[in-house]
Protein backbone atom coordinates (compact mmCIF):
# COMPACT_ATOMS: atom_id res chain seq x y z
CA UNK A 1 0.00 0.00 0.00
CA UNK A 2 1.26 3.83 -0.91
CA UNK A 3 0.11 5.18 2.47
CA UNK A 4 0.31 3.88 6.13
CA UNK A 5 -0.82 4.99 9.43
CA UNK A 6 0.68 4.63 12.83
CA UNK A 7 -2.40 4.96 15.38
CA UNK A 8 -2.04 5.19 19.39
CA UNK A 9 -5.07 3.08 21.04
CA UNK A 10 -5.59 5.14 24.32
CA UNK A 11 -6.45 8.68 23.62
CA UNK A 12 -7.37 8.42 19.55
CA UNK A 13 -9.62 5.52 19.77
CA UNK A 14 -10.49 4.60 23.83
CA UNK A 15 -11.13 7.30 26.06
CA UNK A 16 -9.45 6.84 29.32
CA UNK A 17 -10.62 10.06 31.31
CA UNK A 18 -13.56 7.97 33.33
CA UNK A 19 -10.64 4.90 34.38
CA UNK A 20 -8.28 7.42 35.39
CA UNK A 21 -10.86 9.52 37.21
CA UNK A 22 -12.14 6.35 39.14
CA UNK A 23 -8.84 5.09 40.16
CA UNK A 24 -8.48 8.74 41.49
CA UNK A 25 -11.67 8.17 43.71
CA UNK A 26 -10.38 5.02 45.03
CA UNK A 27 -7.39 6.38 45.83
CA UNK A 28 -9.05 8.80 47.76
CA UNK A 29 -10.79 6.94 49.76
CA UNK A 30 -7.65 4.11 50.80
CA UNK A 31 -5.74 7.31 51.61
CA UNK A 32 -7.77 9.37 53.36
CA UNK A 33 -7.98 9.44 56.80
CA UNK A 34 -11.24 10.26 59.01
CA UNK A 35 -9.79 13.31 60.67
CA UNK A 36 -8.55 14.97 57.31
CA UNK A 37 -10.74 17.45 55.22
CA UNK A 38 -10.55 15.97 51.60
CA UNK A 39 -11.66 18.38 48.58
CA UNK A 40 -12.53 15.72 46.03
CA UNK A 41 -11.89 16.95 42.55
CA UNK A 42 -15.05 16.43 39.98
CA UNK A 43 -14.07 14.79 36.80
CA UNK A 44 -13.29 17.91 34.85
CA UNK A 45 -11.26 19.25 37.11
CA UNK A 46 -8.99 15.76 37.62
CA UNK A 47 -9.07 15.43 34.29
CA UNK A 48 -7.67 18.96 33.54
CA UNK A 49 -4.97 18.41 36.10
CA UNK A 50 -3.67 15.27 34.18
CA UNK A 51 -3.91 16.60 30.65
CA UNK A 52 -2.17 19.51 32.17
CA UNK A 53 0.19 16.71 33.24
CA UNK A 54 0.39 17.80 36.64
CA UNK A 55 1.70 15.26 38.85
CA UNK A 56 -0.12 12.12 41.41
CA UNK A 57 1.46 13.46 43.94
CA UNK A 58 0.60 17.36 43.40
CA UNK A 59 -3.07 16.00 42.22
CA UNK A 60 -3.30 14.53 45.80
CA UNK A 61 -1.93 17.67 47.46
CA UNK A 62 -4.94 19.79 45.85
CA UNK A 63 -6.93 17.36 47.05
CA UNK A 64 -6.17 18.49 50.83
CA UNK A 65 -3.21 15.13 51.53
CA UNK A 66 -0.14 15.55 53.84
CA UNK A 67 2.67 15.31 52.46
CA UNK A 68 3.72 11.70 53.49
CA UNK A 69 -0.21 10.39 52.16
CA UNK A 70 0.08 12.26 48.87
CA UNK A 71 3.36 9.98 48.25
CA UNK A 72 1.27 7.35 49.19
CA UNK A 73 -1.49 8.41 46.96
CA UNK A 74 0.79 8.60 43.77
CA UNK A 75 2.21 4.75 44.40
CA UNK A 76 -1.19 3.77 45.03
CA UNK A 77 -2.44 5.07 41.96
CA UNK A 78 0.40 3.71 39.84
CA UNK A 79 -0.31 0.20 40.86
CA UNK A 80 -3.97 0.21 40.65
CA UNK A 81 -4.49 2.18 37.11
CA UNK A 82 -3.80 -0.29 34.88
CA UNK A 83 -5.31 -2.96 36.73
CA UNK A 84 -8.32 -5.26 35.28
CA UNK A 85 -10.80 -4.21 37.10
CA UNK A 86 -10.82 -0.54 36.17
CA UNK A 87 -10.40 -1.37 32.43
CA UNK A 88 -14.16 -1.52 32.56
CA UNK A 89 -14.38 1.85 32.75
CA UNK A 90 -12.74 2.78 29.12
CA UNK A 91 -15.32 4.17 26.42
CA UNK A 92 -14.59 4.16 22.86
CA UNK A 93 -14.23 7.28 20.99
CA UNK A 94 -17.40 6.35 18.17
CA UNK A 95 -15.97 9.04 15.84
CA UNK A 96 -12.42 6.88 15.64
CA UNK A 97 -14.24 3.93 14.16
CA UNK A 98 -15.60 6.42 11.62
CA UNK A 99 -12.38 7.72 10.85
CA UNK A 100 -10.70 3.88 10.63
CA UNK A 101 -13.47 3.22 8.25
CA UNK A 102 -12.86 6.08 6.22
CA UNK A 103 -9.24 5.10 6.45
CA UNK A 104 -9.84 1.38 4.97
CA UNK A 105 -12.32 2.55 2.64
CA UNK A 106 -9.35 4.59 1.12
CA UNK A 107 -6.93 2.05 0.61
CA UNK A 108 -4.22 3.21 3.76
CA UNK A 109 -2.93 0.71 5.90
CA UNK A 110 -3.34 0.60 9.43
CA UNK A 111 -1.26 -0.37 12.67
CA UNK A 112 -2.11 0.26 16.42
CA UNK A 113 0.76 0.89 18.30
CA UNK A 114 0.24 1.40 22.29
CA UNK A 115 2.11 0.81 25.69
CA UNK A 116 -1.03 -1.81 26.34
CA UNK A 117 0.25 -4.94 27.29
CA UNK A 118 -1.10 -7.42 24.84
CA UNK A 119 -3.58 -9.13 27.82
CA UNK A 120 -4.64 -5.08 28.34
CA UNK A 121 -5.10 -4.86 24.24
CA UNK A 122 -6.47 -8.45 23.19
CA UNK A 123 -10.18 -7.94 25.20
CA UNK A 124 -10.64 -4.78 23.85
CA UNK A 125 -10.11 -5.55 20.56
CA UNK A 126 -12.90 -8.31 20.46
CA UNK A 127 -15.52 -6.43 22.34
CA UNK A 128 -15.29 -3.49 19.77
CA UNK A 129 -14.33 -5.42 16.69
CA UNK A 130 -11.72 -3.38 16.08
CA UNK A 131 -9.37 -6.18 14.43
CA UNK A 132 -11.19 -5.92 11.39
CA UNK A 133 -8.74 -2.38 11.13
CA UNK A 134 -5.69 -4.12 12.46
CA UNK A 135 -4.31 -7.82 10.96
CA UNK A 136 -2.37 -9.60 13.55
CA UNK A 137 0.92 -8.08 11.84
CA UNK A 138 -0.57 -4.69 12.24
CA UNK A 139 -0.31 -5.08 15.94
CA UNK A 140 2.28 -3.39 18.20
CA UNK A 141 1.76 -3.77 21.86
CA UNK A 142 4.19 -4.65 24.95
CA UNK A 143 4.13 -8.52 25.89
CA UNK A 144 2.96 -9.08 29.27
CA UNK A 145 5.76 -9.45 30.70
CA UNK A 146 7.82 -6.92 29.51
CA UNK A 147 9.74 -4.75 32.01
CA UNK A 148 8.59 -1.18 31.24
CA UNK A 149 10.48 1.83 31.90
CA UNK A 150 9.48 5.30 30.15
CA UNK A 151 7.15 5.18 27.32
CA UNK A 152 9.23 7.79 25.64
CA UNK A 153 12.00 5.02 25.46
CA UNK A 154 9.81 1.75 25.62
CA UNK A 155 7.70 3.34 22.42
CA UNK A 156 10.43 3.56 19.67
CA UNK A 157 11.34 0.45 20.38
CA UNK A 158 8.09 -0.52 18.84
CA UNK A 159 8.52 1.46 16.19
CA UNK A 160 12.08 0.32 15.30
CA UNK A 161 10.69 -3.31 15.30
CA UNK A 162 7.64 -2.19 12.93
CA UNK A 163 9.49 -0.07 10.46
CA UNK A 164 12.34 -2.95 10.48
CA UNK A 165 9.15 -6.02 9.66
CA UNK A 166 6.97 -3.98 7.21
CA UNK A 167 7.15 -3.52 4.11
CA UNK A 168 7.93 -0.16 2.98
CA UNK A 169 5.42 2.51 2.27
CA UNK A 170 6.13 6.15 0.24
CA UNK A 171 3.82 7.96 3.10
CA UNK A 172 3.13 7.54 6.85
CA UNK A 173 2.42 9.20 9.70
CA UNK A 174 1.75 8.34 13.57
CA UNK A 175 -1.10 9.94 15.50
CA UNK A 176 -0.90 9.66 19.34
CA UNK A 177 -2.02 12.09 22.35
CA UNK A 178 1.39 12.27 23.84
CA UNK A 179 5.22 13.29 23.95
CA UNK A 180 6.25 9.23 23.38
CA UNK A 181 4.04 9.32 20.45
CA UNK A 182 5.51 12.54 18.50
CA UNK A 183 8.82 11.56 19.69
CA UNK A 184 8.61 8.43 18.67
CA UNK A 185 7.54 9.65 15.30
CA UNK A 186 10.35 12.51 14.88
CA UNK A 187 13.11 9.66 15.95
CA UNK A 188 11.85 8.27 12.26
CA UNK A 189 11.35 11.18 10.07
CA UNK A 190 7.68 10.05 9.71
CA UNK A 191 5.38 12.88 10.39
CA UNK A 192 3.68 13.17 13.93
CA UNK A 193 -0.10 13.94 14.62
CA UNK A 194 -1.52 14.88 18.02
CA UNK A 195 -4.65 14.61 19.08
CA UNK A 196 -6.68 16.59 21.45
CA UNK A 197 -8.85 13.99 22.71
CA UNK A 198 -6.27 12.07 25.47
CA UNK A 199 -4.55 13.07 28.13
CA UNK A 200 -2.71 15.72 27.25
CA UNK A 201 -3.70 19.49 26.14
CA UNK A 202 -2.46 21.71 23.35
CA UNK A 203 -0.41 23.48 25.48
CA UNK A 204 1.40 20.09 26.51
CA UNK A 205 1.58 18.66 23.14
CA UNK A 206 3.04 21.79 21.43
CA UNK A 207 6.11 21.73 23.86
CA UNK A 208 7.50 18.79 21.77
CA UNK A 209 6.58 20.31 18.27
CA UNK A 210 4.58 17.91 16.61
CA UNK A 211 3.77 18.33 12.67
CA UNK A 212 -0.23 18.75 13.38
CA UNK A 213 -2.71 19.45 16.29
CA UNK A 214 -6.07 18.11 15.75
CA UNK A 215 -8.96 18.05 17.41
CA UNK A 216 -9.31 13.69 17.26
CA UNK A 217 -8.70 10.83 15.01
CA UNK A 218 -11.65 11.45 12.78
CA UNK A 219 -10.20 14.65 11.96
CA UNK A 220 -6.18 13.56 11.24
CA UNK A 221 -7.25 10.72 9.03
CA UNK A 222 -9.84 13.15 7.26
CA UNK A 223 -6.68 15.27 6.75
CA UNK A 224 -4.64 12.64 5.85
CA UNK A 225 -7.34 11.33 2.82
CA UNK A 226 -7.74 14.51 1.36
CA UNK A 227 -4.03 15.32 1.78
CA UNK A 228 -4.14 18.33 3.53
CA UNK A 229 -1.33 17.21 5.79
CA UNK A 230 2.54 17.19 4.33
CA UNK A 231 4.40 13.81 4.43
CA UNK A 232 7.91 12.89 4.32
CA UNK A 233 9.03 10.04 2.08
CA UNK A 234 12.48 9.23 3.92
CA UNK A 235 13.04 6.74 7.07
CA UNK A 236 16.42 7.56 9.13
CA UNK A 237 18.57 5.36 8.79
CA UNK A 238 19.45 2.63 11.14
CA UNK A 239 22.37 4.89 13.08
CA UNK A 240 19.97 6.63 14.79
CA UNK A 241 17.42 4.18 15.73
CA UNK A 242 16.63 3.41 19.56
CA UNK A 243 18.63 0.61 20.36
Amino acid sequence: MAKRIFTDFDGPIMDVSERYYQVYLYCVEKISKSSQTIKVLTKSEFWELKRSQVSEQKIAKISGFSDERSIAFAHLRRATVHTDPYFRYDQLIESAVIGLEAAQQSGTELAVMTMRRRRELDQVLDQYNLRRFFPEDRIFCLSNDYVKTVDTEDKPLLMKYAQANLPPVKQQWMIGDTEADIITAQRFNIPAIAVLSGIRNQTQLEKYQPNHIVPNLLTAINQIIDKDLPYQNDLVDDTVLCT
